[in-house]
């Protein structure tokens, strides 16, 4: 039994119910047992009252794609730097993807992922289980005992299948156990040696591009595919306008089918990587401002489901390299809410579509009781000031590692407080 909470004086943003209005919500024991709007609520005896005076009350942020250094690469992030930094970005469950050393592709090592998340994160890890062994696209995995373990998804994280027909096994596995594939695109002999998106500016820097070929083709097999086995599928990320028309032509023939996008892509574009800027090297490129247009185009209307972090830590010896040697990847747990939230101030977006594909789409794709402000739900929740300006710097921010696409970008909309289970794990502190 803990201490029950009321939040009183919020703006209530539920976009699963569609809700924005002004209300209360009280908390008991770890779950919302209480959703008024308009009228007051009354107040359990030695209960907890927050005054949220005005701020956006909204469902935690759920991140579908976040790489971690545990187990194997520690120096870079642990479970616990992970749950700070996204407990600081409004981020109240992550889904961890396989890519670790040793590879999440056995149910042990995922029962031991979520025992050791509950001992030292702040927030909710929900362990994705690899597609193959070693994420070689060679040989599956045991996904019933993946399931079984707690796996609440499958994926092999930035790597990608190659083999059709044992796609089209996978799919088929997939489907029978009712488990989600989540599936990173690429064709790798497309991508070939490439480190950035094939068009002129490519060619002015004088660097190898990924022609967007590379994303569509894997992309038009897999839709394919997820048709002929019934299996429900998620393209990791997309990111550009070919691949939104084929997943909304895809859409109307299969309700199976979902995608994401990285904040990344929605945010920023080629043009980002200026002078042979490392931080800016991803494992999906930053692509045109016609592509970036194509994506928000589809965030709109409702093609795109997700938008995730893409967060991939890496150290500075692997980032601070030549652009075509240095790694990819980026981090972004911290600054995800609020990058997106550039799409409301612009006005291209509007406030409940940015916050479903944050919250109520990734708790319906994984099967989540999260996600959504509801009498009964968990009380995994966000106050939000909309209008907040800050700047990103690298000293503030709270991963291991510091490769941050958004270093000095001015910002609007911060995180005061995030709740997970009832309980507070932050709160904004001034200077």
């Amino acid at each position: 039994m803990t201490r029950a909470l009321l939040i009183e004086n919020a703006r209530i943003v539920d976009p699963a119910s569609g809700t924005d209005s002004k209300g209360a919500v009280l908390v008991e024991d770890g779950f919302i047992t209480e959703v008024a709007l308009g009228a007051p609520v009354g107040v359990p005896e030695g209960a907890e009252v927050i005054n949220a005076n005005g701020l956006i009350l909204a469902p935690g942020l759920i991140d579908m794609r976040v790489f971690t250094g545990e187990p194997g690469k520690e120096y870079r992030e642990t479970l616990q730097s992970a749950g700070e930094a996204a407990a600081a970005g409004g981020v109240t469950s992550f889904v961890m993807m396989p890519d670790t050393a040793p590879v999440v592709d056995d149910g042990a090592l995922v029962d031991f992922l979520i025992r050791r998340a509950k001992a030292t994160s702040k927030v909710n890890v929900l362990p994705a289980g690899a597609i193959t062994k070693g994420l070689a696209g060679e040989e599956m995995t045991e996904f019933g005992l993946l399931k079984e373990a707690g796996a609440v998804c499958l994926t092999d994280g930035r790597h990608s299948i190659q083999s059709t027909a044992l796609l089209r096994t996978v799919m088929s596995y997939a489907a029978n156990y009712g488990m989600t594939i989540v599936h990173h695109v690429s064709d790798k002999s497309l991508t070939g040696d490439g480190v950035m998106n094939e068009g002129l500016f490519a060619t002015i820097l004088g660097l190898k591009g990924i022609p967007r070929e590379a994303e569509t083709i894997p992309l038009a097999r897999d839709l394919q595919l997820a048709g002929l086995t019934g299996v429900k599928y998620h393209a990791a990320q997309i990111s550009c306008a070919g691949s939104v028309e084929l997943v909304a032509s895809a859409k109307k023939r299969n309700t199976s089918v979902t995608s994401g996008v990285s904040i990344n892509n929605l945010a920023l574009n080629e043009n980002d990587i200026g002078r042979y800027r490392s931080f800016f090297k991803l494992g999906t490129p930053l692509r045109s401002e016609d592509d970036r247009q194509a994506v928000i185009e589809g965030l709109r209307d409702g093609t795109i489901d997700t938008i995730h972090s893409d967060h991939d830590p890496q150290d500075t010896e692997v980032k601070r390299q030549p652009f075509a040697e240095a790694s990819d990847g980026a981090i972004g747990l911290e600054t995800l809410l609020a990058a997106a939230l550039r799409l409301v101030h612009s006005g291209d977006v509007d406030l409940l579509t940015v916050l479903r594909a944050m919250t109520s789409r990734p708790a319906e794709i994984l099967g989540l009781p999260s996600g959504r402000i509801a009498k009964g739900a968990p009380a995994d929740l966000i106050l939000v000031d909309l209008d907040y300006p800050w700047q990103v710097s690298e000293r503030d921010l709270r991963s291991r590692s510091r490769n941050t696409s958004f270093e000095g970008a001015r910002l609007a909309g911060k995180v005061m407080r995030t709740i997970v289970g009832g309980q507070t794990v932050h709160t904004h502190v001034e200077g």
